[in-house]
């Protein structure tokens, strides 16, 4: 009977211990695509040759060195994938910034001076890192082109045309609305969800990327430097809760949210934004 009495206490002891454990967090995938990564891949360089010459960059190597190395240490979580990514600061005052399939990130300057801390400079590039690793440009183009896409691809992977020129005879660019750019709010949802867990691999307190939100939403009202970020970016519903909810999930960690080179590079972009633009280049 004693022993009986051990055994059923220390069951109860384990079905304890497993309620309050955390919740385990789920792994995300890539979803339906007609593409391979390496089409994704090819696809960014291609797009992103027509990209550039629209956009003026903020030309700053400090800058580009900061990205790059807030880029190298949030790409090696296993929820960023293996993607070769590049990030490009554009001098654009609007809060906004896009991804290309296959690796390119660009940030807007007014999202980078928009953010608080260095955690959150890295929930928006996380965030849209998050689309290139699930590939959400692709995957939704496959769907969108169910019919299309497969005879193209199989000729593309032996012309000598490229894929972006290829999509073009097809009626797909990269303007306003491309189907490349403009993700659904369940493509955000699970960009928001993926990015908090690669914040949380890389150290940063993914918290912030749930307060930068905050901070966007509540500046909602004012259209003219969010309604871009507002028309890409659509609000899946409940997005600050539904990150709050992930971190309660996660293990506890010591997170770093700031650091002193984050300011200097916010006050340098403050900067060189002010200055005569240069005309980009075709």
């Amino acid at each position: 009977m004693l022993r009986r009495f051990s055994r059923l206490r220390a069951l109860a002891v384990i079905a304890t211990a497993a309620a309050l454990a955390p919740a385990q967090v789920e792994t995300l995938r890539p979803g339906f695509d007609l593409f391979t990564p390496d089409q994704d891949v090819q696809l960014g360089c291609d797009a992103r040759g027509e990209i550039d010459a629209k956009l003026t960059r903020l030309r700053n190597g400090e800058i580009r060195g900061y990205l790059d190395d807030i880029g190298r240490r949030l790409a090696r979580s296993p929820h960023a994938g293996t993607f070769p990514f590049t990030f490009t600061v554009v001098r654009d005052p609007k809060i906004n910034a896009f991804s290309l399939p296959g690796g390119p990130v660009y940030i807007n300057s007014g999202a980078m001076i928009a953010c608080d801390n260095e955690a959150q400079l890295a929930g928006v590039m996380a965030h849209e890192m998050s689309h290139v690793a699930l590939r959400h440009g692709t995957s939704q183009l496959s769907k969108q082109e169910l019919i299309a896409l497969p005879a193209m691809l199989a000729s593309a992977a032996f012309g000598r045309d490229s894929i972006i020129g290829r999509l073009a005879q097809l009626g797909i660019g990269l303007g306003a609305g491309s189907v490349l750019l403009h993700y659904s709010r369940g493509n955000e949802a699970q960009a928001d969800y993926n990015g908090a867990e690669i914040m949380a691999d890389a150290g940063y307190d993914p918290i912030e990327m749930a307060r930068f939100f905050e901070k966007l939403e509540s500046k909602s009202h004012r259209q003219g430097a969010l309604e871009q970020f507002l028309s890409d970016h659509p609000n899946p519903g409940n997005r600050v809760e539904a990150v709050k909810e992930e971190v309660r999930q996660m293990p506890r960690r010591d997170y770093q949210e700031d650091s002193p080179r984050f300011h200097r590079m916010r006050d340098l972009v403050v900067r060189l934004q002010g200055r005569p633009a240069v005309t980009p280049r075709g």
